[in-house]
């Protein structure tokens, strides 16, 4: 086969903060193939077309684009933040797995991006300096069992803890419920941060307690990284901003927790 499909990370928004090698793929793909608002990122060249699709065919628009690729086209799928990070390369490696064998002998290559959690924590200071992850809150494509269950793990193993899609018209409460679940896990005065469009001209940094985040959990929105501190994460004052934030890279003493939270 003479085409080829890279699955390219974007970042969070700002064109410095897309890696060299993800440019090149930009710059040599004949189609780009994505999300409407990631499309919309990349500038119209000659000989470029573009195939922007809702955000709720990852599957169907993963399916389309090695479809493309096998018809000799260079695609590139383009996702904002890092691809691998609840996003656009487990949608393409999904549909090869289903698709038929052919599709196997394409070339496909991720370039990687800044993901949100990582330009959030270099805005606010460190605050994955220790262990930390990633949850997605969105339960479209998985029980909320699940994501509760996950989060309970996370929260009893004092991670501090990543939340993506927090909040969306079509899910309006999970955000308040997690944070609800955290608050019998942690100290109601453990650092929160609300970083929403990290990277654009609107972007919003906040660091609000534990407590103020639970009655704040509305004022996110899908644009929003949601990070949890854990109970060694500290502030540092400063005169003219907001606090810095970082958790400590070693740790004194194991959390003593119950399936029902904090002892």
């Amino acid at each position: 086969m003479t085409g080829s499909l890279t699955i390219v990370g974007l970042g969070p928004g700002t064109a410095e903060w897309i890696t060299p090698a993800a440019q090149a793929a930009l710059d040599a793909a004949t189609d780009i193939v994505g999300y409407g608002p990631y499309v919309d990122r990349v500038p119209e060249r000659e000989g470029l077309t573009k195939h922007a699709s809702d955000n709720r065919v990852e599957v169907e628009r993963a399916s389309h684009a090695l479809r493309l690729a096998a018809e000799g086209r260079k695609v590139a799928v383009v996702s904002g933040g890092d691809p691998g990070v609840f996003a656009m390369a487990a949608a393409v490696f999904e549909a090869l797995e289903a698709g038929p064998a052919e599709w196997r002998a394409l070339p496909i290559t991720v370039e990687p991006g800044i993901t949100a959690m990582l330009a959030a924590a270099a805005k606010a200071g460190a605050p994955l300096g220790g262990d930390f992850c990633a949850i997605s809150l969105s339960d479209n494509l998985k029980p909320w069992e699940v994501v509760t269950a996950r989060l309970g793990a996370a929260l009893a193993a004092d991670f501090v803890i990543c939340l993506y899609n927090p909040i969306s018209k079509a899910r309006p409460w999970q955000l308040g419920k997690a944070l609800e679940l955290a608050a019998t896990h942690r100290d109601a005065a453990t650092p929160v941060l609300f970083a929403r469009a990290v990277g654009r001209p609107d972007e919003n940094l906040r660091v609000l307690t534990l407590a103020e985040a639970v009655a704040a959990a509305g004022t996110a929105d899908m644009a929003t990284l949601v990070m949890i501190g854990a109970s060694s994460t500290r502030l540092i004052a400063r005169e003219g901003g907001a606090p810095y934030v970082y958790t400590p890279r070693s740790v004194t003493k194991s959390p003593c927790v119950t399936s029902q939270g904090r002892t």
